[in-house]
């Protein structure tokens, strides 16, 4: 590596970049020849702030400035976040605009609710589940991906909404086994974006799973609130079981018989009465047999829907490239 190079990853490196996301920011048309070329080394810069949220002009004077510093909301944050967060919000607003720009706009969710939404998918489908929510976002022109590469050595990010030009994409940085802890974190995402969370900001960024956090704020108590009318028709479910001495099959067959009945997806079901009882073991041990398979990564699903959906001709080849790397589906 010449050392030009060399020096601009280590200022990479420095501003909080990941190894991961400078490699799948760097264009594969650079090569070695090209270090000896000062119009070379300049489209090379130009090509990583595209990418990176960077400012171009930084970059050219060897100095690291995000474009996107303090503005996004951040959810949960820690002291040790704060200095990520120019990188977090930088790369998440890169990746929502390719995301937006591919996404033709073929419907809104403006003025509705959680409960007008849910029932719009049930006229379809038995209960709310991550299929029926994704399928509800790409209808109306919301983009969903599961995130690959991360712009920061540790995730730090559950998930995240970025916001351009009044519409919406959303970036999911957890992964699963099963499908319902996604549809859950997606209808959270979805109750910012109903719920007009993101009201002066380019982003809201959950960097921890809704589900687990003990002193959540008011929005995100509203954005819970949300997620279980959509998935479940009651804004706080009471879910009880008729023993307390149950194991998983017991507990996967009791919810694959009632949660049809209400509406609700089995899987769903059983995470609630963990939620309420602290019965995580048996009700996680209980997937396996509500799905009747054994757990995979959810993401591969996720974008392999994603690659579908989007139009990729809108965003050029350059682009289209990037975003294949940031979505592992390059290959």
């Amino acid at each position: 590596m010449d050392p030009d190079t060399a020096k601009l990853r280590r200022g990479l490196r420095a501003a909080g970049l990941s190894d991961q996301v400078i490699q799948a920011a760097w264009p594969s048309w650079w090569s070695d020849e090209l270090a000896n070329d000062a119009s070379g080394r300049a489209e090379l810069r130009f090509a990583l702030a595209r990418r990176l949220g960077v400012s171009p002009r930084g970059l050219l004077g060897e100095r690291v400035e995000f474009v996107w510093n303090d503005e996004a909301k951040f959810k949960n944050l820690s002291a040790e976040d704060e200095a990520h967060q120019a990188a977090l919000t930088s790369f998440g607003m890169t990746i929502g605009r390719l995301l937006v720009r591919a996404t033709p706009r073929n419907g809104s969710l403006d003025g509705l609710d959680a409960f007008v939404i849910r029932e719009a998918i049930l006229a379809g489908q038995q209960y709310v589940d991550l299929g029926g929510l994704l399928a509800l976002c790409w209808g109306v022109g919301i983009p969903v991906i599961h995130l690959r590469v991360f712009p920061l050595e540790a995730k730090s990010m559950h998930a995240m909404v970025v916001k351009v030009d009044e519409r919406y994409a959303i970036l999911l940085g957890r992964d699963a086994r099963y499908p319902a802890p996604i549809a859950f974190t997606l209808a959270h995402e979805l109750g910012h974006i109903i719920l007009n969370h993101l009201i002066g900001a380019p982003a809201l960024v959950d960097l921890k799973d809704p589900a687990t956090v003990t002193h959540p704020d008011d929005q995100e108590k509203e954005a819970d609130t949300f997620a279980l009318s959509l998935l479940t028709g009651r804004p706080d479910p009471y879910i009880t079981a008729s023993t307390t001495d149950f194991n998983a099959p017991t507990l996967a067959a009791a919810v694959l018989r009632v949660g049809p009945q209400q509406g609700i997806d089995p899987a769903m079901l059983a995470l609630c009465l963990a939620h309420r009882t602290g019965a995580w073991p048996q009700a996680m041990s209980a997937l396996k047999f509500i799905y009747q398979r054994q757990g995979g990564p959810i993401w591969r699903d996720i974008n392999a829907q994603a690659i579908t959906q989007l139009e990729w001709g809108e965003i050029g080849q350059d682009s289209a490239e990037y975003l294949r790397k940031v979505m592992g589906t390059d290959v």
